[in-house]
């Protein structure tokens, strides 16, 4: 039995496994079409009976090196990389909605993401009900229609920093016979593997703490292969006619979702990563498990002195032991969460605007989760487009400032956020 490798040796080793002669780095297969010898050879990709490549669109040798290794991290059966994290959540959803089916997502998720379930999905036909997380289960099953595909939630929630009961909406999701998708952004596979914890399919922004330079923007849907697909599933189950009828349960079993999203939705929208990003990926993968144990560090540090200034009204990290998540972090992130706090200041909107702009070392970017320490008022920037009732119920209080602390020496980060406290 072949020996199973732990997490950080598949950080960087998992995904290329060159041959002999073959480079030892992942090269960038840097071409959009792929050589055959003969028509057949051809046609039976085509037709899905072989595996092989023959256009980037569909597949590439450097970015299923990528997708293979965030899969062996996450403890997946296969995953597919995505020109976005808003792809993915997108991908994810539309591999098995079609109009007139309903979603039950958190509330607490990220603006982008609220925005697409509760906008651009009802423009497919496809609705979405929120629901708080933290509502009992019985609460939260009122959501469900017989026509729910699917319940979604963040492990933590961006920019909140809440903590979902990955179990309780799992327990939720089957109860119902719909599979739970998870956006494991934040923790990353180092910190949390929702599979573990009953989770069906996970998506990721592998623009974040997975390439963690702030380089290319990319995104990634693993499969866990667990979820038993069945007749209220007939993209899954029933004959595809634009591949000659074939069924991808039957023809791909545990690689049947996976195997959909691909044939299918990258072969019409073809919303993929180029080679190039793949391989700036692959590089920020390599040293993941050592960035996210530093960004954790320093993330505990300062949120304790934000914790104890009087200044600050309030700090959300679950690594605080009066935070509101500390219990389920202690329970399903154990080793640490991830670097994004969230916290507010005695004072008003302009005052977080005031503090923002006293920074030096830290920078305002729209962005998060690099080796950089950065800030954002979501309320005037990410989520700017939601009135105050509308960031509320996303989880968003309109003074929330989220610090994505890097990988810096922390006391120049906290002698930075304490300059600027000086000037408001």
């Amino acid at each position: 039995m072949e020996k199973k490798l732990k997490r950080d040796t598949l950080c960087v080793q998992a995904g290329w496994q060159p041959k002999n002669g073959e480079p030892r780095v992942l090269p960038i297969y840097q071409s959009t079409t792929f050589k055959y010898d003969n028509t057949e050879e051809m046609a039976d990709l085509f037709d899905l009976k072989k595996e092989g490549y023959f256009y980037t669109r569909l597949q590439n040798p450097t970015n299923d090196a990528v997708a293979s290794k965030i899969a062996a991290l996450e403890g997946g059966v296969g995953a597919v990389l995505t020109s976005s994290g808003q792809a993915a959540n997108f991908y994810a959803v539309f591999n098995i909605c079609e109009a007139g089916d309903h979603v039950v997502a958190s509330n607490e998720i990220y603006g982008g993401t609220y925005n697409l379930f509760g906008v651009t999905l009802k423009k497919l036909g496809i609705e979405c009900t929120f629901v708080n997380p933290e509502a009992s289960e019985e609460e939260i099953s009122k959501a469900f229609r017989p026509n729910t595909k699917l319940l979604f939630g963040e492990t933590i929630s961006n920019p909140g920093c809440k903590v979902l009961d990955i179990e309780k909406f799992a327990r939720i999701a089957h109860s119902h016979n719909v599979p739970l998708v998870i956006d494991n952004t934040f923790p990353t596979p180092i910190n949390c593997r929702p599979f573990e914890w009953g989770a069906d399919i996970v998506t990721h922004s592998t623009t974040k703490y997975m390439d963690g330079h702030a380089t290319q923007v990319g995104g990634c849907v693993v499969d866990s292969g667990n979820f038993n697909w069945d007749e209220k599933y007939p993209g899954l189950t029933t004959p595809d006619e634009s591949y000659h009828g074939l069924t991808y349960t039957k023809a791909f079993g545990k690689m049947a979702y996976i195997t959909k999203l691909v044939a299918q939705l990258m072969r019409d929208l073809g919303s993929i990563p180029s080679p190039q990003n793949s391989f700036l990926l692959n590089l920020g993968l390599e040293t993941l498990h050592l960035r996210m144990q530093r960004h954790c560090e320093n993330a505990q540090k300062v949120a304790e002195f934000l914790s104890k200034d009087e200044r600050v009204a309030w700090v959300h990290y679950s690594g605080l032991e009066s935070d509101e998540s500390h219990a389920l972090a202690q329970k399903y992130l154990p080793n640490g969460s991830c670097g994004v706090l969230a916290f507010g200041l005695k004072g008003t909107r302009e005052t977080a605007v005031r503090f923002m702009d006293s920074l030096k070392l830290v920078a305002i970017v729209t962005h998060v989760a690099d080796a950089r320490t950065c800030v954002l008022h979501p309320a005037s920037h990410t989520h700017r487009q939601l009135s105050d009732e509308q960031l509320r119920e996303a989880g968003v209080a309109p003074d929330l400032i989220r610090l994505s602390v890097g990988i810096e020496d922390v006391t120049d980060i906290i002698d930075d956020l304490k300059q600027a406290l000086d000037n408001i």
